[in-house]
């Protein structure tokens, strides 16, 4: 097994923490970013070889220009991790423009901030790996999540796109669909839109069921998650895309064979529309 550095940003919790955790556990070496440095205290007490926590609020783009840029100039980053970002629940009328505007500015702006800071440096050292997390809702649509959507949706199609890019280079990129999972991000930093009265038994708020321990966990286990995305970081090449958990992947292929079947009724429409043969 071969000794890695990794950039991460959130490690405080959630997907961030179990990744950091396994990765120095191992041996790894993670530079990872808070908003908080108490939150962190223990990993960087414990490993303080291994770890080095960065203050990093990723909605601003020059200090995560120059995070990137530091960690590079320490030595070579073998793995960049996009994984700050949070859920933002409510029907989109109930959402304020405030809020549209950070939870762009954090999981849609904010990876896109990363990666195109890292891209210099992996070309530079020859390559490496950049995995950007995004959830099954970057494929599924459900309502009362649609800024939430609007965000994963936009990400994926830029690293897409930039996987096509960079792949010469010795690039790979992975997006990461989890399902469901037992983290901080259903149960305890998922921010909710104040509700509008005409909403209450409407579809958009069916999250809230969701969002209570009470009606049943979340299936998926952090734990195996983030070990199966560390084991990715060894695949050549790169995965485009990993779904975690089965109820997400059943969910994802249900939805992707409907449109598909919507798109095969399209063919007489579509071809309709071209210019005649010939002209």
């Amino acid at each position: 097994m071969t000794s890695r550095t990794w950039l991460i940003t959130g490690v405080s919790s959630g997907f961030g923490h179990a990744l950091t955790t396994q990765l120095l556990q191992r041996g790894d070496r993670v530079v990872g970013t808070v908003r908080n440095l108490d939150k962190v205290a223990d990993l960087a007490e414990k490993y303080p070889h291994t770890f080095r926590p960065e203050i990093l609020d990723v909605t601003d783009t020059a200090a995560v220009r120059a995070t990137v840029d530091a960690a590079f100039a320490a030595g070579r980053v073998d793995v960049v991790v996009s994984n700050a970002g949070y859920g933002l629940f409510g029907a989109a009328e109930e959402i304020t423009d405030a809020q549209v505007d950070h939870v762009i500015a954090t999981n849609l702006t904010g990876s896109i901030a990363l990666i195109r800071a890292a891209l210099p440096h992996l070309r530079a050292q020859g390559g490496g790996r950049i995995i950007q997390m995004s959830t099954y809702g970057g494929q599924v649509a459900f309502p009362g999540n649609s800024l939430y959507h609007a965000t994963k949706w936009g990400i994926e199609g830029f690293a897409e796109s930039v996987a096509q890019e960079v792949a010469p280079f010795g690039i790979g990129v992975t997006i990461v669909e989890p399902g469901g999972a037992r983290t901080e991000f259903r149960y305890g930093s998922a921010q909710v839109a104040d509700p509008i009265d005409a909403y209450e038994g409407n579809p958009a708020h069916a999250f809230k069921a969701m969002l209570d321990p009470a009606g049943g966990l979340a299936p998926g286990d952090p734990r195996r998650m983030a070990a199966a995305i560390i084991e990715s970081a060894d695949t050549e090449p790169a995965p485009l895309r990993m779904v975690l958990g089965s109820q997400a992947l059943e969910s994802t292929l249900g939805v992707l064979r409907k449109r598909i079947e919507g798109f095969e009724a399209q063919r007489d429409l579509a071809a309709c529309t071209d210019f005649p043969a010939g002209q």
